[in-house]
């Protein structure tokens, strides 16, 4: 879930503070890749184990959930990274 709401809460930030710009808070991009490879890898994990334990150990829901939500993750931070690298293309040959 930290992934899914790592770059929305900076540019939250962003815009309720005075110090901190909006490209500054974007580039918080790689922190939901990272987030939501995390994530992705723990939930393998835990699907590994409730395979092994035959479903006793529970939690098959919230692995699935947690797999999808850094995959979700990975592409909010993935799109941050698209649009701040277009934002720097636009910026550089605008001729301005």
């Amino acid at each position: 879930m930290l992934s899914v709401v790592a770059l929305p809460a900076a540019i939250y930030a962003a815009r309720r503070s005075d110090e901190l710009s909006l490209l500054n808070a974007v580039w918080l991009f790689p922190a939901p890749i990272l987030l939501g490879l995390l994530a992705a890898q723990q939930s393998r994990r835990a699907r590994e184990r409730v395979a092994r334990t035959l479903g006793r150990a529970g939690g098959t829901r919230q692995a699935s959930w947690g797999g999808r939500l850094g995959v979700l993750g990975i592409a909010i931070g993935v799109t941050a990274g698209l649009a701040l690298a277009f934002y720097h293309l636009l910026t550089a040959y605008s001729g301005g």
